[in-house]
């Protein structure tokens, strides 16, 4: 994906009335401070658009940013952060349970939780929500930099069994620091964007992927036989 303009076009706080978009749209989830500002900002390609902070709880309303005149990124606030009181939270979830309600473009959910921990309760309970509402989401594992090449598959397997995920659901693992993993979401996004269901894309990017391998396989074998 290429990104050539990027607007912070609505912002709804917990009175506000949600947009009638015409374009699609996909939004992120994710605890307070799982990096979800760090991931947006990665996909749009900018370096503090999305309002990162060491603060948890900052992301209060729901942002819509357009991208490209093509589609939206929806940043929705983050949970579990304990020093929120409760009744912030109570309305925070109703704004997220009515925008998963309400939005008839709402293409895909990408839930953010941290590759080094096992899913937190908040996680599990935000995952089923999504699923409930009739989603199936695309889970983001964030801060893949911070541990080792050989834990990555032991972390994935714990986030999978934390979850509940289904077999066919998609983990794509992430680091704000390296982008490992940006092209992954973007092809997704791409893909989705242009009507094709999650699952479709999906295989599509895998068989894309299968056959750039063995190009470069059967490549390296012809040089070698030289």
């Amino acid at each position: 994906m290429v990104i050539r303009n990027v607007e912070l076009e609505t912002v709804c706080g917990v009175t506000s009335t949600l947009p009638e978009n015409t374009l699609p749209e996909f939004a992120f989830a994710g605890k307070s401070n799982v990096g979800k500002s760090s991931l947006i900002n990665a996909l749009m390609n900018r370096k503090a658009l999305a309002r990162t902070s060491s603060q948890p709880g900052k992301t209060q309303t729901i942002n819509f940013y357009n991208i490209n005149g093509d589609l939206y990124y929806v940043d929705l606030p983050g949970y579990g952060y304990a020093k929120v009181p409760q009744s912030e939270k109570v309305k925070w979830g109703r704004m997220i349970e009515n925008y998963l309600h309400k939005s008839q473009m709402l293409k895909c959910v990408f839930l953010l939780v941290d590759i080094r921990h096992e899913p937190s309760a908040n996680d599990k309970t935000m995952y089923d929500w999504v699923v409930y509402n009739g989603f199936r989401p695309v889970i983001i594992a964030t801060k893949l930099d911070k541990i080792k090449r050989s834990q990555i598959q032991k972390q994935v397997k714990l986030i999978r069994t934390g979850l509940g995920m289904e077999k066919q659901d998609i983990l794509i693992p992430f680091s704000a620091e390296t982008k490992q993993g940006r092209e992954d979401i973007w092809n997704l996004i791409d893909k989705m964007a242009a009507g094709e269901d999650l699952l479709t894309a999906e295989e599509e990017i895998q068989a894309e992927k299968a056959a750039e391998w063995a190009a470069k396989k059967a490549a390296k074998e012809a040089q070698q036989n030289l």
